[in-house]
This record gives C-alpha cells, sequence and structure tokens, in this order.
C-alpha cells in the first residue's frame, strides 16, 4: 500500500448507473462520508455496462503510481464482480472493496495481498423473502403477480427472485418480466406488455418490482393507457418496490405510489468509513459485512391495511 500519509487518501466509487433513486443515494451517503474521513472522492458512472465498468477502472489501476487511487469501491454492473480486475488493482497496492455482491475471490485476494479487500453487501434473498411476504399479505386469497426483475445476468436480482418465491404462498403465481434498475427501462417493458394481446387477457392482482424506480416505471405505463375502467384497474392493484430511500420509495409508500416497499440501507457510505479506518490504522476488515433489510410499512400493517382496502370495497359493492 502507498504511504497515506503522504498525500489525501483518494477512493474511486463505481457506480452501476446514476439514473437509480438507490445508486443516488448510494452516491450522496458516500459523499457525505468522504467528507466526514477527509477523503477525495471520485464517482464514476458505469451506465449499467459491465465492460464499460472495467474499462473504467482498468484505466485508473494502471494510470503512473502517483495518480492511482488508494482505494476502489465498486458495485457491479456486470455478471461478475471483475475477478482479473480486482487482482490487478491489489497487486498496484490499491484496495479493493465490493458492494452488494457475493464473490468467491476475496479469501485468496486477502491471502496473498497486504491491502484491504473485502464485501459489503445486503441480503438480496432476505429482500426477496420480505417481498414474498408483503405478496403474501396483500392477496389473502391469492393471485398473480407481475413481477419485474433485474436483468438476466444480475446475481441480486436472481437471489432477490429466489427469496420472493420462498416465501410467497402457494396460491400466489407470477408472471416474471426483466428490466435494468431503471425508471425507464420498466416502462419501456411494461408498455411493450401492454401492446400484446395477451395482457388482455392476463388477470394480474399485484405488481411488484425488485426496485422502487422500476415499481414507478410500471405504475407510469399503465398511466399511459386511455383513461377507461381498464386502467382504473391497473392503477388500483398494490405496487410493491424495493430500496425504501427517504426522499423516494418511502415517500412513494407515504403518497400512496407504492403499497410498500423495502428499506435497503445505502452502504457506499459505510464502506469509506471501513476502508479509511482499515488504511489509517493497518489492519483488515471482515471479508463479508452484510446490511439488513425491513419491510415497510411492516408486515402486519401491511395485512391490516388490505383488509380494511376490502372492507370499504365491499361497503362500497353494496350501496
Amino acid at each position: 500500500m502507498k504511504n497515506s500519509s503522504m498525500k489525501k487518501l483518494t477512493y474511486i466509487l463505481s457506480l452501476t448507473n446514476y439514473e437509480n433513486d438507490y445508486q443516488m443515494e448510494q452516491a450522496h451517503s458516500a459523499e457525505e462520508a468522504a467528507q466526514r474521513c477527509g477523503v477525495e472522492l471520485k464517482i464514476f458512472d458505469a451506465e449499467n455496462d459491465g465492460i464499460l465498468q472495467s474499462q473504467q477502472l482498468l484505466h485508473e489501476i494502471q494510470s503512473k503510481a502517483e495518480a492511482r487511487p488508494e482505494g476502489i469501491i465498486f458495485e457491479p454492473a456486470g455478471g461478475t464482480a471483475m475477478p482479473q480486475v480486482a487482482r490487478a488493482a491489489v497487486a498496484a497496492g490499491i484496495a479493493w472493496v465490493v458492494l452488494n455482491r457475493e464473490t468467491d475471490y476475496l479469501a485468496d485476494l486477502r491471502n496473498k495481498y497486504r491491502v484491504p479487500a473485502f464485501s459489503l453487501t445486503s441480503d438480496h434473498e432476505e429482500i426477496g423473502r420480505i417481498q414474498g411476504r408483503q405478496l403474501g399479505a396483500l392477496l389473502p386469497e391469492g393471485g398473480t403477480v407481475l413481477y419485474i426483475s433485474g436483468p438476466a445476468e444480475s446475481l441480486a436480482a436472481k437471489q432477490r427472485t429466489a427469496g420472493m418465491c420462498e416465501t410467497k404462498p402457494a396460491n400466489i403465481d407470477y408472471k416474471l418480466m426483466k428490466a435494468h434498475w431503471t425508471e425507464a427501462s420498466a416502462h419501456k417493458a411494461v408498455t411493450s406488455w401492454l401492446r400484446l394481446s395477451t395482457s388482455q387477457q392476463a388477470r394480474i392482482d399485484a405488481i411488484a418490482a425488485q426496485d422502487d424506480s422500476m415499481a414507478l416505471g410500471a405504475r407510469k405505463a399503465f398511466q399511459d393507457l386511455p383513461e377507461d375502467e381498464t386502467r382504473g384497474r391497473w392503477l388500483s392493484l398494490p405496487f410493491l418496490g424495493c430500496d425504501g430511500m427517504p426522499k423516494t420509495g418511502q415517500m412513494w409508500v407515504q403518497r400512496g405510489l407504492l403499497a410498500a416497499t423495502i428499506h435497503v440501507p445505502a452502504n457506499a457510505g459505510q464502506a469509506i468509513e471501513m476502508l479509511t479506518r482499515a488504511v489509517q490504522a493497518g489492519f483488515m476488515p471482515p471479508e463479508v459485512t452484510t446490511t439488513l433489510p425491513t419491510s415497510i410499512p411492516e408486515i402486519g400493517a401491511l395485512g391490516a391495511w388490505q383488509a380494511e382496502k376490502k372492507r370499504i370495497l365491499s361497503a362500497g359493492a353494496g350501496l
């Protein structure tokens, strides 16, 4: 590791994109942590492109020694956590921190190189399990869910889907649709699906997305429909998201745009604090640190909300 006392520590934060509200909160939490820790932070946007992300990071790793960062913190945009890039980084004396992705190479890096190498991740399977329980509370009599996941190559998307399937009641089925963690991509996917004749016959009882921005994109696709009973029925369904950032997902629940979300703590700022302590004190953080998600609202409150909604609808039908 370079002598960090000679110059201000510099870190690279590589985000998957800069459209998703969670990624923007990652940037915000990192900037605040960098200011607290007295480090310089450069933020890169991978534009949901794993190849671009690897090129951006390799450019920094292969720069002149005096221009290299002391640490790279990144959330993988592609299907892998870039083991070759990781080895190039630590071999150059650059600390390596992986966000929100399980890896199988960190133990080897930690054994061979004397620079911090660790991961800080959300529990994606537990996120999925919470969403499965939310669906159970919202659809006590069962039904079919339009389920919008992240891209096929995303391990987080696969884990969230697996967790959801683990806890959803057997009387709830789901129709899988894929998007790219952005409002625009979900809007496009749902709009394209609505043009299919099969969508007209589909009986959907809820829309669940693996992040809040995709849930909102789906909702906007239904809002674009002509004003009739079909549009009204779509918009009356419960929409569920994930991430639960205070100014987006949590606010959308309060406004009734979403029935529920899942708060997933932004961890880029925590990663900067952990890395700075490790660099300054010369120790290796734990290989994996996991943050815990929580349901918003609580599952019990969600069930009570759905029961009250059903009571009101039944009373209205009886008038």
